[in-house]
C-alpha cells in the first residue's frame, strides 16, 4: 500500500517556539491602545483591545516560563537582550489598565511580578549593551516608568502614599536611564530602523504619563507633594509631553524620507509609542489643566488604532505564510507491507 501523506506537526507551536522577547511589543501596544481608548472614553472598544492584550500576554507569559524551565541557556541568552524587557512593561501596562476597572488586587499581583523580574533583566541588559544601538536600547527607560506609572495609579486608588513615592524615585530613576540609552542609541535608525526606533520616542511619551499620574495621585486626603514639588512635576510633565511630540514629528519625517513598508515584528514597537503619546496626552490634560491637549489626545488615539490594525494585518500574514510554508516534520509514516 502506498504511504500515507506527512502533515506538519503542530505547525502553529513550532512558529510560536520561535517568538522572541521582542514579541512582548505586541501586548504593550495592544495594552496602551486599551488605556488610551479608555482616557478617551470609548470604553467597549478598550475592553477588547485589553481581551486582546490579556490573550497574548497569557501565551507569552507560557512561553517565557516554558523557556525557563526547560530551555534555560536560551532563556538566559534572550534575557540579556533590550527586548526581554518588554516582559516588564507589558506587565505593568496590563495592570494600569486592570486598576481602570477597579480590580486593585489583581493589579497590584501584577505589579509585584512586574517588579521581581525588573531587577533581574535590566542588570542583564544594561551589562551587555553596546555602542550604536537600535531603539530597543530605551527600553530600560520603558520598563521603569511602566513600574512607576502603575505604582502612581495604585497609590492614588489605594491612598498608600509609600507607593507614590516609590514611583517618584522611579520616575526620576526612568529619566536617567534614557539620557544613558540616548548616548547609546544611533541616530541612523530614524531613516533606517525597522520599527523599534519609535522607542525613543515611547520612552519619553511614558515618562510624560508617569508624571501626570503622580500629579493626580496627590489630593486632600493623601497630602503628597508641597507646592515646590507640584511645580517641578507639572514642568516636567508638560516639557517631557512636549519633547514627546517633537519626537514624534521628527520620526515621522524619517518615515516619510525613507518608507519602510514591509512588516517587521518590530513594527509593535512603533504602536507602543504612538498610542502611549495618545495615553499620555489625555492623561496631562487632566493633570495640568490644559482642555485643548484632550482634543489632541483624542485625535491621537484614532491614529494609534489606524497603525494598530495595519500592522495587525501585517503580523496575521507574515504568521499564516510562515506557518503554512513551514518544513515538514516527523517520521514518515507507512502501512506498506514488507
Amino acid at each position: 500500500m502506498p504511504a500515507l501523506p506527512v502533515l506538519p506537526a503542530a505547525p502553529f507551536r513550532a512558529w510560536w517556539a520561535q517568538r522572541s522577547p521582542a514579541a512582548g511589543a505586541a501586548v504593550m501596544a495592544t495594552g496602551i491602545v486599551s488605556v488610551a481608548l479608555h482616557l478617551a472614553g470609548w470604553e467597549i472598544l478598550s475592553l477588547i483591545f485589553l481581551v486582546l492584550a490579556c490573550a497574548a500576554w497569557l501565551g507569552l507569559a507560557a512561553e517565557f516560563t516554558l523557556r525557563l524551565l526547560r530551555e534555560r541557556e536560551r532563556w538566559v541568552s534572550e534575557a540579556k537582550t533590550p527586548g526581554a524587557l518588554t516582559a516588564v512593561a507589558a506587565t505593568a501596562v496590563l495592570g494600569t489598565r486592570v486598576s481602570a476597572l477597579g480590580h486593585d488586587a489583581l493589579a497590584g499581583a501584577l505589579l509585584a511580578l512586574a517588579t521581581v523580574l525588573w531587577p533581574v533583566l535590566l542588570v542583564l541588559v544594561v551589562r551587555h549593551r553596546r555602542p550604536r544601538m537600535p531603539g530597543s536600547v530605551f527600553l530600560c527607560c520603558v520598563a521603569t516608568q511602566a513600574l512607576a506609572v502603575l505604582a502612581a495609579t495604585l497609590a492614588a486608588a489605594e491612598s498608600a502614599a509609600w507607593l507614590a513615592r516609590v514611583a517618584l524615585v522611579l520616575f526620576w530613576f526612568g529619566l536617567v536611564l534614557y539620557v544613558l540609552a540616548l548616548f547609546r542609541f544611533d541616530l541612523r535608525q530614524v531613516t533606517e530602523g525597522a520599527g523599534d526606533h519609535w522607542v525613543a520616542s515611547g520612552a519619553i511619551a511614558i515618562s510624560a504619563l508617569a508624571g501626570a499620574e503622580l500629579l493626580a495621585a496627590d489630593s486632600a486626603r493623601l497630602y503628597l507633594w508641597n507646592d515646590d514639588d507640584l511645580g517641578v512635576l507639572r514642568v516636567m510633565t508638560v516639557g517631557l509631553l512636549v519633547l514627546d511630540l517633537v519626537w514624534y514629528g521628527v520620526l515621522l519625517v524619517g518615515e516619510a524620507v525613507r518608507p519602510r513598508p514591509r512588516y517587521d515584528t518590530r513594527r509593535w514597537a512603533t504602536v507602543f509609542p504612538l498610542g502611549m503619546t495618545a495615553a499620555a496626552t489625555l492623561s496631562a490634560s487632566a493633570a495640568v489643566g490644559v482642555p485643548w491637549l484632550g482634543g489632541l489626545g483624542r485625535v491621537l488615539s484614532w491614529v494609534v488604532v489606524a497603525v494598530w490594525l495595519v500592522v495587525a494585518v501585517g503580523a496575521v500574514t507574515s504568521a499564516r505564510a510562515a506557518i503554512t510554508s513551514g518544513p515538514v516534520r516527523g517520521p514518515v509514516r507507512s502501512t506498506a507491507r514488507r
